[in-house]
């Protein structure tokens, strides 16, 4: 690293030219694997999280809630499908913000997007841990053993919860590590399988002859079960809609991390789209036919309006919950977490390494494996946090808060998540105005009314997280992180910048910081000075041929 130059308003680092040469990622992700990290990132929500939305909302407070979230994310979807190929970083949100809000818009929402990667794995890893804890004692009858109410007392150090979130860690950062190779070939056939899991519980479902849809109704405003069903779809009111957005919003959270893979993917700007918005439509299939199969299976809202594990319990339900059956049904279902567990350590780890690399972050947490081209340094450092996160869940479940605890890690996440989606589609508004004449291979076909009303969307929910009040703590708690964050970007973060791809491409507006054509490193500091700070108002990018946008189905 070289000395600093201020331009305007902004400083950079001068730094040599094999830079970011020296953290280029490799590219092998095409549209399917794309599509696969789009849907394994979401793929648990369909198996746990969204359920807390029936005891907030009753059945129909829990599905209006999700027609709102599945409105606002299509909005999200097809505005992140014009951005990415337009902006193809690996800065994802962060990118489209810089160039759209200066590197405070940036830096606001890549750290928002930052929090909700590490926190989300964090929640995942526990029910991980715990249902392996369970397999073991329950298939092996080692490793502790059962009290009456089916908790493990007594693990062994091998069977404890601290030992299998280290576990998983340990092995599916590794992947990670491994390569982008191995990481895409990973998330295309666990994602297949959790698809699979899925389509199996809806056939079983299905064909058991046990699915009762008045079971949608049997909870009352006072949350109590109503034997027979027959209840109000909308027990706790029209505020039990907007109570319900946060678990809702569990049905497709993360879908936002394809446009992360921009610089690995071998052509995305035909990919990332396509990929994008296939996932959206996956998603939607699967989160509608979960709500209405698995609430219909007998104890429905009332039974997995509180419970831990939904699509567990409806196997349960269908199979039998006693014997070794059971066991071997935590197994499918761990499957599925496992799926969001893997793909959303990537997100962190590319999210990390792009806001390191333009000195958002500290600059060491963008270093690359020597031969595996990996940011290996962020991918283990969002693991210890996410780590740490997981034992102070622990610690809480210890003092019997196990459940509650949960359900406000859920919210922490969804609240980090809805500031960054309010950022990203102003984002997209503002570039369609600031930057009408960049390259758009493909274009949102809600255009900006889209966006508005997605962000209008995400508003909303952001307000209905604080009306649910045993859950206020943790989403303080993250809010006061975000601020600290905000206070270290005031005080050093935006004196230590790089001139990375992204911060590039919009001192340049546009005309540089193309990794795809370009490579790294292609203009320096000097190079820009003049026309990043003061470009003429009608002089447009060099390359103002927009090309045809793509169809995506």
């Amino acid at each position: 690293m070289a000395q600093e130059r201020k331009f305007g308003s902004v400083t950079y680092q001068e730094v040599d030219q094999g830079y970011f040469e020296r953290r280029r990622l490799r590219r092998h992700a095409g549209m399917w694997s794309l599509w696969a990290l789009g849907v394994g990132a979401v793929i648990s929500g369909e198996f746990y999280g969204w359920n807390f939305g029936l005891g907030t909302g009753g059945f129909g407070g829990l599905a209006v809630a999700g027609v709102f979230m599945a409105i606002m994310y299509y909005g999200l979807v097809y505005s992140i499908a014009e951005m990415s190929p337009a902006l193809p970083h690996t800065g994802g949100a962060y990118s489209f913000a810089r160039s759209a809000m200066g590197p405070w818009g940036g830096f606001l929402t890549g750290l928002a997007e930052n929090m909700e990667y590490v926190i989300t794995p964090a929640v995942v890893v526990g029910a991980m841990g715990l249902l392996a804890q369970q397999i073991v004692v329950g298939l092996f009858s080692a490793g502790g053993h059962f009290d009456k109410a089916g908790s493990v007392v007594g693990p062994a150090w091998w069977n404890s919860l601290p030992f299998w979130w280290a576990l998983f860690y340990i092995i599916f950062v590794g992947i990670n590590i491994v390569g982008i190779e191995a990481t895409m070939r990973f998330t295309v056939t666990i994602t297949v399988l959790s698809i699979a899991v899925l389509l199996f519980f809806f056939l079983a479902a299905i064909v058991s002859g046990k699915l009762d849809f008045s079971a949608w109704t049997n909870l009352s405003s006072s949350g109590k079960e109503i034997t027979g069903g027959g209840g109000s779809f909308f027990p706790f009111g029209i505020s039990g809609i907007f109570k319900s957005l946060p678990f809702a919003i569990w049905f497709f959270l993360a879908i936002e991390e394809v446009p992360l893979a921009a610089e690995e993917s071998m052509d995305p700007r035909r990919d990332v789209p396509r990929g994008s918005v296939l996932a959206m439509h996956t998603l939607l299939i699967a989160a509608v036919l979960t709500l209405i199969f698995n609430t219909a299976l007998p104890g429905g809202a009332f039974l997995f309006g509180t419970s831990g594990f939904p699509l567990l319990d409806g196997f349960k339900a269908i199979f039998g919950s006693t014997g070794k059956v059971a066991y071997f049904l935590g197994l499918l279902f761990e499957i599925g977490l496992i799926a969001s567990f893997f793909t959303i350590i990537y997100a962190y780890g590319r999210n990390t390494f792009s806001l390191s690399r333009a000195g958002y972050f500290p600059q060491w947490l963008s270093k690359t494996h020597g031969e595996r081209r990996t940011p290996h340094v962020a991918l283990i450092a969002g693991a210890i946090v996410g780590y740490a996160i997981a034992l102070l869940v622990f610690i809480l479940q210890q003092q019997k808060l196990g459940a509650q605890i949960v359900a406000a890690l859920l919210n922490m996440a969804v609240f980090a998540a809805v500031i960054s989606y309010i950022l990203q589609m102003t984002s997209f508004t503002l570039l369609r105005y600031r930057l009408p004449n960049i390259v758009r291979p493909y274009r949102s076909p809600v255009g900006v009314p889209g966006a508005v009303v997605a962000g209008a969307l995400a508003a909303t929910s952001l307000v209905a997280i604080f009306l649910n009040s045993a859950y206020r703590p943790g989403v303080y708690g993250v809010a006061a992180y975000y601020v600290l964050g905000v206070l270290y970007f005031a005080i050093a973060g935006r004196h230590r910048l790089v001139l990375s791809p992204e911060e590039e491409f919009a001192m340049t507006r546009g005309e540089h910081g193309h990794p795809e054509s370009e490579g790294y490193g292609t203009t320096r500091v000097g190079d820009v000075a003049g026309r990043a700070t003061t470009p003429p108002a009608d002089t447009p990018p060099a390359d103002t041929t927009e090309r045809p946008a793509e169809p995506v189905s």
